[in-house]
């Protein structure tokens, strides 16, 4: 019985369509480490934490009032004190009699819990506005003792929208504050003036009793007048477009006008800073520099006359406590 011959040689290729390919292997990443991966969430988790607790508010204790005379309030809730508060002693603000008066009665009539009116203050700049409320806030606390003495709180005008979440910390204390927000105005299409509209006996809880709000502004009706055209030719009703935005000015029972200084009044600005620093010229030099002084600003007002006094103590040598 014959067998079949053997097959020898290479085996023969297959066809190039049957030939497979062979697929590149794949890495997998690597496993991160269980601990590392456990560090980075914690630190997460402590990130978010912090920011909670920064935009969460902060309740100010009623005790914590009797700390300080002044405060600067903060849009989380935080009522920050202020120990030493930057002010001109009443005495030196010159030209502004008639409404220093009117300022001082309304508020030592709020200080003994008798009705008075919240105070907008408008008018040139550098004419004392702020200054009068600051110094008339330490005049009234002179004789009072706690908590008959005042307390003043200043908002900052970006933080308005707040003012009710500030109202609510305020209602019930013992205390009377002034709420004073300094240079105050509205542009464009800033709506955050309605929170101080019901603020101002607007809203359904209106004013708390023993708060008061005194604002200064270089406008009396605190509303650019673009503002008040734009409502005019958007409304429906232009003539009540434009009573709403000046509501918010009349909402002040006192309007006190600073308007600017005569030479005459500028003068005397001068000459009491110098007389109250010690501060010694020639009447006709010390004149003649004011003046000059005053020339190359532009303008005169107070803050001027407080500039040049500064220019003049320190080219005499003579050392002056701040404002």
């Amino acid at each position: 019985m014959s067998k079949k011959p053997r097959k020898t040689g290479a085996r023969a290729a297959p066809n190039a369509g049957q030939r497979k390919t062979a697929k590149p292997a794949t890495k997998r990443p690597a496993a991160r480490p269980k601990q590392a991966t456990d560090e980075r969430i914690a630190r997460a988790l402590e990130t978010i934490v912090a920011h909670l607790a920064a935009a969460s508010p902060t309740s100010t204790a009623a005790d914590s009032f009797a700390g300080a005379d002044a405060f600067v309030w903060h849009p989380n809730g935080r009522l920050a004190p202020v120990p030493h508060v930057s002010r001109v002693d009443l005495g030196l603000l010159k030209g502004i009699e008639r409404v220093r008066d009117i300022l001082i009665e309304n508020t030592e009539r709020f200080a003994d819990g008798l009705p008075a009116n919240n105070v907008l203050l408008w008018g040139a700049r550098g004419m004392g506005k702020s200054s009068l409320v600051k110094a008339g806030h330490a005049n009234i606390n002179v004789d009072r003792k706690p908590p008959a003495r005042l307390k003043l709180i200043e908002i900052h005008r970006e933080d308005i929208e707040s003012l009710p979440a500030l109202m609510d910390l305020l209602r019930g204390s013992d205390f009377r504050f002034i709420v004073f927000c300094d240079d105050l105005s509205f542009d464009g299409n800033d709506a955050s003036y309605k929170s101080l509209k019901a603020v101002l006996e607007g809203g359904i809880e209106g004013r708390p009793d023993n708060v008061i709000l005194y604002a200064t502004s270089n406008r009396r009706h605190l509303l650019a007048r673009e503002m008040i055209e734009n409502e005019r030719s958007t409304s429906i009703n232009p003539g009540e477009a434009v009573e709403e935005k000046v509501s918010l000015s009349d909402r002040f029972g006192l309007w006190l006008g600073f308007h600017r200084c005569s030479q005459d009044e500028y003068l005397a600005m001068v000459k009491g800073y110098c007389s109250h620093f010690g501060i010694k010229l020639a009447k006709a030099d010390l004149e003649r520099e004011a003046l000059e002084w005053s020339t190359t600003r532009g303008s005169r007002s107070g803050r001027v006359a407080w500039q040049f006094t500064q220019e003049l103590a320190g080219r005499l040598g003579i050392r002056i406590s701040g404002k």
